[in-house]
């Protein structure tokens, strides 16, 4: 097959596992945010270029007209992939996965085996990240005390976690999936935030071999430095709030 041949066969291939598609999602996010840290790194999984258009929270931007007309709950990330309209990282991991994935790897189609991938992004959404940003988003944003029940809270969270893992490499299927990308993040976030890990020998077996699965995919650029970014802006909280 020469190059030009070449070109032509990968291009209708790509036509194909797009369903046709020709235009560039639109992702709006906002790079520090976990939910939009783990949107980006399945984009560089699965080779997708995103329009990026960053919405300033903190300056309102989610709040402009156009933009609630979009999503009415105005929250971050929000993807338009020619008019499909999703926001909820977890549903837009998996819906990427299924437009864009060229193969079921990352969220299996054996029934038994998505229902635990999704049983695991559920337990991410409504129970670890929810206690995670229970606990520390008080501070964070405006100034409050930290709450050690939260705290409590949050630690038995990554001890269901540490359950969860015991026995298995990774958290849902015998290979990485979108489940582990979901709470790789938010875990990693929580090391970030200095939260001690050394009793959840599981927990921090599982992180240590998803970091390696994830670092051809820039890791460090896309997650881990971001989550330090965020880390930072706690601690920098926590310094004013002490010293008020």
């Amino acid at each position: 097959m020469n190059q030009t041949e070449h070109i032509v066969t990968e291009f209708v291939y790509c036509l194909i596992i797009s369903g046709g598609k020709m235009t560039t999602p639109v992702l709006y996010y906002l790079p520090p945010s976990p939910p939009c840290r783990s949107i980006l790194l399945l984009a560089k999984m699965l080779g997708l270029d995103f329009e990026l258009k960053i919405v300033n929270i903190l300056e309102g931007e989610q709040l402009k007209p156009d933009f609630v007309a979009m999503n009415p709950q105005h929250c971050l990330p929000t993807m338009n992939d020619e008019g499909l309209v999703l926001w909820e990282s977890r549903a837009i991991l998996s819906y990427l996965v299924a437009a864009y994935g060229k193969s079921d790897e990352l969220y299996p189609t054996d029934i038994r085996v998505r229902a635990l991938v999704d049983q695991r992004l559920q337990f991410d959404l409504g129970t670890l990240y929810q206690r995670l940003t229970d606990y520390y988003f008080p501070t964070m944003f405006i100034g409050a005390p930290l709450d050690e029940g939260k705290r409590a809270r949050l630690t038995e969270a990554v001890g269901w976690l540490n359950a969860i893992l015991e026995g298995r490499e990774f958290s849902a299927a015998d290979h990485f999936t979108i489940a582990d990308l979901s709470l790789l993040v938010t875990v990693s976030q929580l090391e970030a935030f200095g939260l001690e890990l050394k009793p959840y020998k599981h927990v921090r077996q599982w992180l240590e071999r998803c970091k390696d699965h994830m670092a051809p995919y820039d890791y460090e650029e896309l997650n881990a430095s971001k989550a330090m970014l965020l880390a930072d802006m706690f601690k920098a909280k926590m310094n004013l709030t002490a010293e008020s």
